[in-house]
């Protein structure tokens, strides 16, 4: 059988050692056995599930409890309960079509907002009747401001009063938050709605602009969504490959 040192594993996956010594810890590998001088062992299994941890960790989506189940079926892999781990992969692979199918859902009902379908909304309201009115709290109406997603104007007794644009503005911003948009991904696309009326939705929402500085995988959410999704059919190859060697 074919044993591997900490550094010989490092290389082949191409890690730092101390990611090794980690991933053991964490119970996303098997511990290593140890030779009487301390060193830790390592196996072909150990590479395999490594390889494996990597995959499930290249794309991270974090909403509906994903990232919480993509490490369970790595830890559960690690023990080799890969049955349990080929099922919860299919449980993740579903719900990974249900976050999809939100996204996709939110992006229906922004086009029918924008289309004005719906019933008419109240006009000149004051932030806690459109908190009341739009079960949205009065600091999440405060966030979305103070992050540039909406502008409200002022009466001169310095009270801020919505319009019916506000509101039909708030139902596009609480759909696509429902569905796990991030705000960033929003107020690109109201901004480029703002310019051009007849801009496609889905794109503004999955397309980044270069020069922003950090990117989220909500902020290209669908995409990140169909990723996971294919890593995800990867992992069931894996462990079915691995359930057979093992």
């Amino acid at each position: 059988m074919t044993t591997y040192k900490t550094a010989e594993v490092a290389a082949i996956i191409g890690v730092h050692p101390n990611t090794v010594r980690l991933y053991e810890e964490w119970g996303l590998i098997p511990a290593a056995e140890r030779q009487t001088n301390g060193y830790r062992v390592f196996t072909e299994f150990h590479i395999q599930q490594f390889r494996l941890a990597r995959t499930a960790f290249q794309i991270e989506v974090l909403q509906g409890g994903l990232r919480k189940k993509i490490v369970e079926v790595v830890k559960l892999s690690a023990t080799g309960d890969f049955d349990g781990a080929i099922q919860l992969t299919q449980e993740y692979i579903a719900d990974i079509e249900k976050e999809r199918n939100h996204a996709e859902e939110a992006i229906c009902i922004v086009q029918h907002i924008l289309h004005g379908d719906g019933p008419d909304s109240p006009v000149f309201m004051k932030r806690r009747d459109v908190s009341n009115y739009l079960g949205i709290s009065m600091d999440t109406l405060r966030n979305w401001e103070m992050n540039g997603l909406l502008t409200i104007k002022r009466k001169q007794n310095g009270y801020r009063v919505y319009s019916e644009q506000d509101i039909k503005r708030l139902k596009i911003i609480r759909s696509l938050r429902c569905a796990n948009y991030s705000l960033e991904a929003i107020l690109r696309m109201l901004q480029q709605l703002s310019c051009d009326p007849n801009a496609d939705i889905r794109l503004a929402l999955n397309t980044p602009r270069l020069d922003d500085d950090i990117i989220s995988v909500c902020d290209k959410l669908i995409i990140s969504l169909s990723s996971a999704e294919k890593n995800a059919l990867k992992i069931l190859d894996m462990l079915r490959e691995m359930r057979k060697n093992f």
